[in-house]
């Protein structure tokens, strides 16, 4: 294991025990804070009577949904800005300042478009996410060498095997980036939209129990969230720096 994923690893349980050991020692209020012990306990109560099974499965299936349909299309509209410089230009200072958009604003909108159902949320999650990919796509694309396209051209190959044989290979980096990107945020936008807005879902059943004081049942859903968000994360970092890895060599032979 490298020296940087043991200092993370290091920082992460020294934050916990050092929570615990304040905690325990009433440094910060219990009424607020339960110990990480505790949330691990409720953690694991959770998962074994399965109470919210059914929310966890419409988080999940939600999020899926959206970052599906985020990463096809973001990958569509990145190689469009390519290929239609002229778009491009328009689109740019839209696509730089997007993230400054309140994108929950639109939540009253999506309703009235798709209905009180799981839609709306699978669209927050798309219209936050689209840009990582539709924006890391074109940056991948952009760096690919042009003799690799102009191959392409003369071994005349239409525009369909030239993006799944060369673009895609050669770009699989930064379009992996974007595929990590638009997961993250389309979690975020997903449960941030259950916890404000929905009446169902992981996101919602964290604000029902902080709504209610029941901290156990808060804490323990929300160490859920983090281990699987964090687990995940480290698994596509991986991957995603593997893919680096491999280009640099490439490039250096």
């Amino acid at each position: 294991m490298s020296r940087p994923a043991l200092l993370r690893i290091g920082l992460i349980v020294g934050s916990i025990v050092l929570l615990e050991i304040a905690s325990q020692a009433g440094w910060i209020d219990r009424v607020s804070f339960i110990p990480p012990s505790e949330m691990f306990v409720a953690a694991v109560r959770i998962l074994s009577e399965g109470q919210y099974a059914h929310d966890i499965g419409l988080t999940l299936s939600s999020a899926a949904a959206s970052i599906a349909l985020a990463v096809v299309a973001g990958f569509m509209g990145g190689l469009m800005l390519v290929r239609l410089p002229r778009l491009r230009r328009v689109v740019d200072p839209l696509l730089m300042s997007w993230y400054a958009v309140p994108i929950f604003v639109f939540y009253p909108m999506l309703i009235v478009i798709f209905g009180l159902n799981r839609w709306p949320l699978i669209a927050l999650g798309f219209l936050f996410s689209i840009v990582a990919m539709a924006v890391n796509t074109l940056n991948g694309v952009e760096r690919i060498p042009a003799v690799q396209i102009r191959t392409a051209r003369m071994l005349r190959m239409g525009a369909v095997r030239t993006t799944l044989r060369v673009r895609l290979p050669a770009s699989l980096p930064f379009v992996f980036t974007g595929v990590k990107l638009t997961i993250v945020y389309s979690f975020i936008a997903i449960i941030g939209g259950e916890f404000l807005l929905s009446g169902a879902g992981f996101g919602y059943q964290i604000a029902f129990a902080y709504n209610n004081f029941d901290n156990p049942t808060m804490y323990g859903l929300m160490l859920i969230l983090l281990v699987f968000v964090g687990a995940l994360n480290m698994i596509l970092h991986t991957v995603e720096h593997r893919l680096y890895q491999r280009r640099v060599m490439k490039e250096a032979g």
